[in-house]
């Protein structure tokens, strides 16, 4: 998959973490922003009508079938982070589990909403999740597939999940979610980040192509808040996009093939390859790169090989598996 011009796109890789490809995951968030766009336009003019806009809130914990899959988890899953539980009746870890769920879903007040399947019931849905064992939970953000755990976890553990699927769906897909129905005698208020000016410019600047000011100024935020991911994040795109920018892709690409040592060009065929959509490539070009070089050229491949891993997301499983194939490599 190959940029549309010779300018790459900058705002389709903010916030990139497809499971299937870079390139994806922005034109998703740009999907639920065009949802998010014309739900508020909805809004403003039944509000200026006078009149409840149509599908004002929406339920946080549903029963979903095989007939309301298509709707209520992979449509709704434009708006909001939609939690899959697979559960059956006769599996007693799955009521231990559920519960924890339906209660967090209720807490976190439309930053989520959690969807049942009954596996029983619903098998051609558990099959096409290859669920093997239940409990099982996965989440669907913007249409892709983000599997989260399988078997009984305490409730700690269930929230640090989700906590890093809100961040995930927020700073990579732009999915906020909204304002959820609770359950009777719960309250609904989602709370609201205010937003940082410093990010804010940076994310802008990233947006309009301006890389060079984009990678200086979240470097600038990452002086001030060292651990702010968001900024980590958009510092990685930032640096790949800028590196790319001037490369003659066919130059490097033959300079790679010609020499499997050459760290330069393997370094820039590896960032191709990940611009393009070819996460497992680039990954799978710098451990054999490391494999084949010694001191500081090993370590100047070892360095991109993690800067790549920020770009797609340290929970990404190629970015798992990448890491143990590095670690046979090394070690």
């Amino acid at each position: 998959m190959q940029p549309r011009n010779s300018r790459l796109n900058s705002a389709a890789l903010r916030g990139a973490v497809d499971l299937a490809a870079v390139k994806a995951a922005g034109e998703a968030a740009q999907k639920a922003e065009q949802a998010r766009a014309e739900r508020a336009r909805q809004s403003a003019a039944a509000e200026e009508a006078g009149v409840a806009p149509a599908g004002a809130g929406y339920e946080l914990v549903i029963d979903v079938n095989e007939d309301t899959f298509e709707t209520e988890v992979v449509q709704r899953s434009t708006e909001v982070p939609v939690v899959v539980d697979f559960w059956a009746e006769w599996c007693g870890p799955c009521k231990q589990l559920s519960p924890i769920l339906e209660r967090l879903a209720e807490e976190y007040a439309g930053r989520i909403v959690l969807a049942k399947i009954d596996v029983d019931a619903n098998q051609l849905i558990a099959q096409q999740f290859g669920i093997q064992g239940i409990p099982a939970v996965m989440a669907v953000v913007a249409g892709q597939l983000v599997p989260l755990f399988q078997g009984a976890e305490n409730e700690a553990n269930v929230r640090k999940v989700l906590d890093q699927l809100i961040l995930v769906a927020e700073q990579r897909f732009g999915i906020v979610g909204g304002s959820g129905v609770p359950a009777e005698g719960a309250e609904a208020a989602a709370p609201q980040r205010p937003e940082d000016p410093a990010l804010s410019a940076a994310h802008d600047a990233l947006d309009r192509g301006d890389l060079a000011g984009a990678v200086q100024a979240y470097k600038n935020v990452l002086v001030e808040q060292p651990g702010n991911t968001e900024a980590r994040l958009g510092l990685a795109q930032a640096q790949l996009l800028h590196r790319v920018e001037g490369l003659d892709p066919q130059a490097v690409r033959a300079a790679a093939a010609a020499d499997p040592k050459d760290v330069a060009a393997q370094l820039g065929a590896a960032d191709l390859d990940l611009v393009g959509g070819h996460v497992e490539d680039a990954f799978g070009r710098l451990v054999v790169t490391v494999g084949k070089t010694f001191g500081e050229d090993r370590d100047a491949v070892r360095v991109r090989l993690l800067e790549l891993f920020e770009v797609i997301g340290t929970e990404d499983p190629r970015v798992t598996a990448a890491r143990q194939a590095l670690a046979r490599v090394l070690f």
